[in-house]
């Protein structure tokens, strides 16, 4: 771990009714959309803040409030290293690969993802394009917007409809699975309707549901320990997706629980931890990443979505998993930190990978 101490701006967005840098927001609007986040006790920024000073940091908030003089004071904050937390510009969550580029152009320093991981990551059909190029599992799938039909494969019900471009399950509820023509014309035209969004139409795979947290550069990654959200108490004819509902609504997420994936045998984690690793570095992530994938009663894995940035909430299943590998929360941050400054390090011959 590196010994200087660091200036780092701990930098993140609001909008509209968010509440002032010192104060813990209650509820958080969705990108574009009114819709509202549940949030947990305490602020994952304050909890970032906190490991921060812990390793000797000298850490302070910068916030991105959608104003032009955010972006100036941004450009002006003098900051070692900035922790980028940003989920989007004024609401925009489509801007968010925006403010990664914005920093690069100015030569701030920053962790986690470069403007190519978030464009893969937020752009779902071209990420799984990416990902079958690399000959990595991914449902099959087409995408429509407005009576086009920008991609298609072969697919066969049951089919599952979102947003291309959305984020935190945005879009996704129960109705998201559709079972006939019918389901699926309305299902399009919702999300096209909603969210002026192009819609992702992917083949449902029934399985597990498991999350794998990642590590490291775009040279060198590990994978940390497996965490499966269990869908089982989910009510009967109930999809078993990670819904909207199942992460933000208090009667719908209780039902449902992170815990680590124990009963894997080695071989299954291997593949599923390989899998991961590979879309990790197909989609350029960086520092850290996490890989949403689904294992099949048969042991086929497939890659559903990747994640930059993820939640670092020391209650999420990021932070899990790193507890489960031995490292303390703080400790993890650290590691954020330390893999971040490496990447800016002068390396002769050598290129940064964004």
């Amino acid at each position: 771990m590196t010994s200087a101490k660091l200036k780092v701006a701990v930098l993140y967005d609001v909008w509209e009714d968010d509440t002032a840098p010192s104060e813990v927001a209650e509820e958080k609007t969705s990108a574009r959309k009114t819709k509202r986040k549940s949030r947990i006790e305490k602020e994952d920024r304050e909890e970032i803040s906190e490991a921060l000073e812990k390793l000797g940091h000298e850490p302070f908030y910068q916030v991105l409030d959608g104003r032009p003089q955010c972006l100036t004071a941004l450009a002006k904050c003098d900051a070692d290293l900035v922790f980028n937390l940003t989920e989007s510009f004024a609401g925009d969550d489509t801007k968010e690969m925006n403010v990664a580029a914005y920093m690069d152009l100015l030569g701030i320093r920053y962790t986690g993802g470069g403007p190519h991981a978030h464009f893969l990551a937020q752009d779902k059909g071209t990420a799984k394009k990416m990902f079958a190029f690399h000959e990595i599992k991914t449902p099959f799938f087409a995408t429509s917007y407005r009576g086009r039909i920008e991609h298609a494969h072969d697919i066969a019900f049951p089919l599952i409809v979102k947003p291309v471009s959305e984020d935190g399950s945005i879009g996704i509820n129960a109705d998201a699975v559709v079972n006939s023509v019918k389901e699926l014309m309305e299902r399009v035209e919702y999300i096209q309707n909603e969210f002026d969004s192009p819609a992702l139409i992917e083949e449902y795979i029934e399985g597990r549901e498991i999350y794998a947290a990642i590590l490291g550069s775009y040279e060198h990654a590990q994978t940390l320990p497996l965490v499966e959200l269990d869908l089982s108490r989910l009510p009967k004819g109930t999809p078993k997706i990670a819904s909207y509902d199942v992460k933000f609504e208090k009667d719908t997420h209780k039902l449902t629980k992170s815990h680590l994936a124990t009963d894997l045998d080695e071989e299954t984690v291997n593949r599923l931890q390989e899998t991961a690793l590979a879309a990790y570095h197909a989609v350029k992530l960086r520092d850290y990443g996490r890989i949403d994938m689904r294992l099949t009663e048969k042991g086929e894995v497939y890659v559903i979505e990747a994640n930059p940035n993820p939640w670092l909430s020391s209650k999420q299943e990021f932070a899990m998993a790193a507890k489960a590998s031995g490292r303390s929360y703080t400790q993890l941050i650290g590691e954020i930190v330390e893999l971040a400054m490496q990447r800016y390090a002068p390396r002769s011959g050598t290129e940064s990978i964004s």
